[in-house]
C-alpha cells in the first residue's frame, strides 16, 4: 500500500511539473508580443509542413525500394523463352521504378541497344524526379527556419533597445523584446536542424533506390546481349 502511494506521489508531481512547464512555455510566447507569436506560427507552420513531407516521402521511397529478389531472374526466364508479354505482365504487376524501366526496355526489344539504352535512362530520370518530389521544399525549410529564427532575434533586440532608449530599463519592460529574441532563436534553430536531418536521411534513401535502379538496368542490358540458348 505505501509503495503505490509512493508511486503515485511521484507521477502526480511529474505530471505537475509537465503542466507548469507547458504553462511557462505559453507564457514566454505570449510575452514575446505580436510579433513573436506571429514568427512562432511560421515557423510552426513550417515544422509541420517538414514532418508532413519527411513521413509522406520517407514511406514512398521505402516502398520504391522495396522489389522481390526473383524480380529479374523471372524476367530473365521469360525473355530466354521469348515470353515477352509475359515479362512486360510481371512488370506490370510490380509497383517499383525498377520494374517501370525494364517494361520500357522490354517494349523496345528488336530496337538498336542504343535506343533501348535511352529509353530506359529517361524513364529512370522521371522515377528519380518522382522519389526527390518536395524534397526542395524540405531543404528550403531547413535553410529559412534558422533565418526567420534570427530575424526574430533583431526585431526582439530592436524592442529591447528601443524600450531603453525611453528610459524603460526596468526588467518588465525589457522581458518582452528578450523573450522574443530567445524564443525565436531557439524555435527556428530547432525545425531547422530536425529538416536538415530529415532532408539528409531521405536523400541517403534516394541515392540507395538510384543504385538499384542502376543495378537493374546493366543487368537487364546483359541479359539482351546473352548469346541465344
Amino acid at each position: 500500500m505505501l509503495k503505490h502511494t509512493i508511486l503515485l506521489f511521484f507521477f502526480q508531481e511529474a505530471d505537475g511539473e509537465e503542466a507548469e512547464n507547458a504553462e511557462s512555455i505559453l507564457e514566454v510566447i505570449l510575452q514575446s508580443g505580436p510579433l513573436g507569436i506571429g514568427i512562432v506560427c511560421v515557423l510552426l507552420i513550417l515544422s509541420i509542413i517538414a514532418l508532413y513531407i519527411f513521413i509522406e516521402r520517407y514511406l514512398t521511397i521505402k516502398r520504391a525500394a522495396k522489389v522481390d529478389e526473383n524480380f529479374m531472374n523471372n524476367i530473365r526466364l521469360n525473355v530466354q523463352s521469348s515470353n515477352i508479354q509475359g515479362a512486360i505482365a510481371l512488370c506490370q504487376t510490380t509497383d517499383s521504378p525498377m520494374a517501370r524501366m525494364v517494361e520500357k526496355g522490354l517494349r523496345r526489344i528488336g530496337k538498336p541497344l542504343e535506343d533501348i539504352n535511352t529509353a530506359i535512362e529517361n524513364v529512370g530520370n522521371l522515377e528519380v524526379f518522382r522519389l526527390e518530389k518536395n524534397l526542395s521544399t524540405l531543404a528550403s525549410i531547413a535553410g529559412s527556419a534558422p533565418m526567420i529564427g534570427f530575424f526574430g532575434t533583431v526585431t526582439g533586440m530592436i524592442m529591447a533597445f528601443m524600450e531603453m532608449s525611453q528610459g524603460n530599463i526596468s526588467p518588465e519592460n525589457l522581458a518582452g523584446g528578450i523573450y522574443q529574441a530567445l524564443l525565436t532563436t531557439a524555435f527556428g534553430l530547432f525545425v531547422g536542424i530536425l529538416a536538415f536531418i530529415g532532408y539528409n536521411v531521405l536523400v541517403a534513401n534516394v541515392n540507395k533506390v538510384l543504385f538499384k535502379m542502376e543495378a537493374t538496368t546493366v543487368e537487364f542490358v546483359d541479359l539482351l546481349q546473352e548469346p541465344a540458348a
